[in-house]
Parts: C-alpha cells; sequence; structure tokens
C-alpha cells in the first residue's frame, strides 16, 4: 500500500476511493466514512446533478436523443436508461459525455476539503482508469445473491462490462466481502481510516 505519510504531507487530503458492483455496499461503505469523520461525496450524485442542472448536458442529450429524454426537472433518467440499457454504443456515449465534466466537479469539490481524508463512491473506477487519481482504493464486494437482493436495478450493460471483482481485489489497497452487519462494516471503515492517517 502507498504510504500514508507521505499523503499526509500533501496540500490536499488522504483521496480515497470506494468501487465495487451494484448491491455490494458501495453507499453504505461511504456513508460510514462520513460518519468516521471524512469528506465524501458519491460520482453518482454528481452524475445526478449534471442530468438535472447542466444546460451543456441537456443540449447534448436533446441532440443525441431529442426532447423525450429531457423534462421539466432536467434529464429524465428513466428515459435514458432505457435507451442505454439495451444498446452498448449508447452508453458508451452517455459515460464520455459525463466522465470529465464528473472528475472535474470531484476535483473542484477535493480542494475545498478540510477532513484529513475525502471518499469518493466511484462506481466505474478501474473501468474508466480512474484509480490513478486517487491515494487508496477500497473495493467492496458481496456474493451474488445478497447483491441482487440488495438491488432492484436490473443487470445491464454496465455491469456486464465491469472488470471481476477478483481483479479488482487484486489491484486495491483494502478489500471488504460485505456480508455482515452494518457494525462489521463500519469496524472495517474504521480500521481503514486508522491505518491512513498513521
Amino acid at each position: 500500500m502507498r504510504s500514508p505519510r507521505l499523503l499526509k504531507s500533501r496540500n490536499h487530503p488522504i483521496t480515497v476511493a470506494v468501487t465495487g458492483g451494484i448491491g455490494a455496499g458501495k453507499s453504505e461503505a461511504l456513508e460510514a466514512f462520513g460518519r468516521h469523520g471524512a469528506a465524501t461525496i458519491s460520482s453518482d450524485e454528481i452524475v445526478h446533478r449534471l442530468l438535472e442542472g447542466d444546460v451543456d448536458v441537456h443540449a447534448a442529450l436533446r441532440e443525441r436523443w431529442g426532447e423525450r429524454v429531457l423534462g421539466p426537472d432536467g434529464a429524465d433518467r428513466a428515459a435514458i436508461a432505457e435507451i442505454v440499457f439495451r444498446d452498448g454504443d449508447e452508453l458508451a456515449w452517455l459515460e464520455a459525455l459525463l466522465h470529465p465534466r464528473v472528475v472535474r466537479e470531484y476535483l473542484a469539490w477535493r480542494e475545498q476539503q478540510t477532513a484529513p481524508v475525502a471518499v469518493t463512491e466511484v462506481p466505474l473506477l478501474y473501468e474508466t482508469g480512474s484509480d490513478e487519481r486517487f491515494d487508496a482504493v477500497v473495493v467492496v464486494t458481496a456474493p451474488p445473491e445478497l447483491r441482487a437482493e440488495r438491488s432492484d436495478v436490473r443487470r445491464d450493460a454496465r455491469e456486464q462490462r465491469l472488470i471481476p471483482d477478483e481483479e479488482k481485489v487484486q489491484r486495491a489497497d483494502f478489500a471488504y466481502v460485505n456480508d455482515g452487519t452494518l457494525e462489521e462494516l463500519d469496524a472495517f471503515v474504521a480500521g481503514v481510516l486508522a491505518r491512513l492517517m498513521r
């Protein structure tokens, strides 16, 4: 693992990415980091904000898919999901539109943080090569049956393109099999922070 002593000498917080598959428990892990004093943000939250209020994103969506994907509250996520779930090329186009904007918003957010550790949930971390932007990576996994119980999101084109959990675990600094209680997850997160802050 990269040395936290070196990381602490930087001007910005120690940066941590939490990644894993749908239903693995990334959001719960992110909340646990927040409970232990880390600054937290979710890439999905940034995407939602962009879809709701970014006029440039709206213009690109309108040009690509027409008015049917826009509503009174910005982009219609359900309508967009219907398009990208069925077509990997459309999903790739959407990700290419959003990813650079998500990165810019994340970096701007990070510069404003005063907590010693800043943690971000990034579902497609390794798939987009974003792991190089972080000081440490936490992979959260869970057995397939548990993931199916926890999420009503159907397996889509994005899920099928994900790097296998086994490879993510090998590449990560920390890994956790999230098949127990929230208290156990909380204890794991506390241990991660303790090691980072040594």
